[in-house]
């Protein structure tokens, strides 16, 4: 996707240890005019999946879920990071290693938003090593949902995701990825 492209090129930072900035438009400020356009660009690839809903988690998932979720008409679920008293006792919870805290997160969702039967399409910012992902199929295949699909924002393809998820037998689709970040670079596949 040319426009998420030229916003990495222009405001991204790469911070070295593989993390690559993109707070200015993704993850800390988003710019919904482009999150719109890279909703309708997973839907356009994943309606022929015919999901019943979108899975993410909290919180750099959340923006480019809701615009996909919103140009599939269906609703979109997040995975919390904490447990607020709102959601029932008993949930789905699982764990997965947070890149950017340097740490293992717990992630749950409530049993109310997913359920057996549902066709789930995981929407999240980053691919790189796909444990963040894993763990939302843990979490869907707990709840007897199916995942019909895997889309990222940016793949971070020398980080090995793509190669973890494959064995899920999935559409996995990334709108842009990113090739190389050795000596500060930031390189996109052509």
């Amino acid at each position: 996707m040319e426009a998420l492209k030229q916003r990495i090129l222009a405001e991204g930072v790469n911070l070295g240890s593989g993390i690559l900035k993109v707070d200015s438009f993704i993850n800390h400020q988003v710019d919904p005019t482009l999150m719109m356009a890279c909703g309708q660009a997973f839907a356009q690839l994943f309606r022929p999946t015919n999901p019943t809903r979108v899975l993410t988690c909290e919180i750099s998932g959340i923006a480019p879920a809701l615009a996909t979720a919103y140009a599939l008409g269906v609703p979109v679920v997040y995975a919390r990071k904490t447990k607020p008293v709102t959601m029932p006792e008993t949930v789905f919870l699982t764990t997965a290693p947070s890149h950017t805290k340097q740490r293992e997160v717990s992630i749950m969702v409530s049993p109310e938003y997913l359920r057996a039967g549902e066709r789930v399409l995981i929407i999240d910012d980053f691919l790189a090593t796909g444990q963040t992902i894993l763990a939302l199929v843990r979490l869907a295949t707990a709840a007897g949902a199916r995942v019909v699909g895997i889309g990222a924002l940016i793949e971070k393809t020398f980080e090995g995701g793509r190669e973890a998820l494959s064995g899920l037998g999935v559409p996995i689709h990334s709108l842009v990825r990113v090739v190389d970040m050795s000596d500060g670079r930031i390189v996109l596949e052509e």
